[in-house]
């Protein structure tokens, strides 16, 4: 079964802002990277633009910005 939340790929939370009623109206991740059009090509049809693949499966956690560590006070 395909959730909106869930990488097609691999299973996992897909972290999709869109798929989250608490963040629908922030943009997602995805848009703010360039995803190799291979990665999409290499999806069964039948997956393909029903949900946001994870940022692992997507191949593009180099592009995205690193968390900033929390400091205690």
């Amino acid at each position: 079964m395909t959730t909106p939340d869930i990488c097609p790929v691999c299973g996992a939370r897909n972290d999709c802002s869109m798929a989250n009623p608490d963040t629908v109206d922030q943009p997602c991740w995805c848009y703010g990277v360039s995803i190799d059009p291979k990665v999409i090509q290499a999806l069964p049809l039948s997956q393909r633009d029903l949900t946001c693949l994870c940022p692992r499966c997507a191949q593009v956690q180099n592009q995205l910005p690193t968390a900033q560590p929390k400091h205690l006070t």
